[in-house]
């Protein structure tokens, strides 16, 4: 199918919508909040195809204008130089235009669940989860997410074993889903009395969040424990059996929730990250199932990969998969992180752009 025949069926299927919400039989029905959705994602999509087809037809006319011997000399040369400005912004708009055709992740729009563990690297590698823990919290801020604490497993002087967060807002896993993998760190660690800079890591996942809609689970498929919570030097122990651990059989997916005093609630945040967790994996299934190209992209999700390098002794960072290096790790580590991911969802589009064309 050729690009203008992909274009008139998005243009007719938009003007289709239009009309069936405008009708009364569609107005009350339970399709209209469906149809409003899809109607709202074409509008932008719509009004860029208007736009260039507009700049299409307007170049035709200026060409034709100024190859004409009988026009007046001066409007030959206004029309030549609009021409040339018209062919300058074209191909910007049908990449635009294209990028806007690709197939949608359907979990860009999703919540998050935001997965950290600390890795090689003992209590260093700890601290460098609480540091990547704040990055995002800041980031969230900065974009006005919510940023909910699920789980956190600390250790004694500052440092995260393992945490565990729900982000919810606009587009937030289409930001997030980069930051699967490994993240290494390149410093002198403040309980290093030498001197010596230490290489360590930690664990990014991140999950988009999943809805009861989303990941159908049974009861007859969970195996549900509960015991009693415990916390670090005695602290935040539970007298009562609050703590949860639910099984997921079919998956063998394992998932214990302990830092609310409520088994209740427990059991709820413990159902989040399994549902989360299911989705997570049967997503990973299909794209394991696509092509060896499809898989080398940036937004792959490999959580043993190495995609990130932050060097504080040369206050720099870099990501791996695109090979970009920014001299401005204080204010990455505050939580600007919209430069890597913008270059990062570029590189993607590019990567996907390539295939389609």
């Amino acid at each position: 199918m050729s690009l203008d025949e992909k274009l008139n069926r998005v243009v007719a299927r938009f003007d289709e919508l239009g009309a069936l919400m405008a009708s009364p039989e569609t107005a009350g029905s339970a399709d209209f909040a469906r149809m409003s959705k899809e109607y709202s994602d074409l509008s932008p999509v719509v009004e860029c195809i208007s736009q260039v087809r507009k700049a299409r037809e307007d170049m035709s006319e200026l060409e034709a204008m100024a190859a004409d011997p009988d026009s007046d000399a001066e409007m030959r040369e206004l029309a030549e130089a609009e021409l040339q400005d018209i062919k300058a912004r074209l191909p910007e708009m049908e990449r635009q235009l294209k990028v806007m055709l690709l197939p949608k992740d359907e979990a860009d729009s999703k919540n998050a669940i935001l997965e950290l563990r600390a890795g090689t690297g003992g209590e260093e590698a700890a601290l460098f989860a609480a540091n990547l823990f704040r990055m995002y919290q800041r980031y969230a801020e900065e974009r006005g997410w919510k940023f909910e604490l699920m789980h956190v497993s600390e250790t004694g002087i500052g440092g995260y074993k393992e945490a565990a967060v729900s982000v919810s807002g606009r587009d937030v896993f289409a930001r997030l889903k980069y930051e699967s993998g490994v993240h290494r760190v390149q410093r002198v660690p403040e309980t290093e009395s030498s001197g010596r800079i230490h290489t360590s890591a930690a664990t990014v996942a991140v999950l988009p969040e999943a809805e009861e809609v989303d990941v159908q689970i049974a009861d007859k498929d969970l195996r549900i424990d509960v015991f009693r919570a415990s916390g670090p030097g005695g602290q935040s122990v539970n007298t009562t059996d609050s703590a949860v651990r639910i099984t997921h059989l079919p998956t063998g997916i394992v998932v214990s929730q302990q830092d609310e005093k409520s088994q209740h609630k427990n059991k709820a945040k413990a159902m989040r990250v399994l549902r989360s967790r299911i989705f997570d994996a049967e997503r990973a299934k299909v794209d394991a199932e696509r092509s060896a190209a499809r898989r080398g992209q940036v937004g792959s999700g490999d959580r043993s990969e190495r995609i990130r390098t932050y060097n504080f002794p040369q206050g720099r960072v870099t990501d791996h998969r695109i090979n970009l290096t920014l001299h401005k790790l204080d204010r990455v580590m505050d939580g600007d992180l919209d430069e890597i991911v913008d270059a990062l969802t570029a590189e993607d589009q590019a990567a996907r752009l390539s295939e389609v064309n």
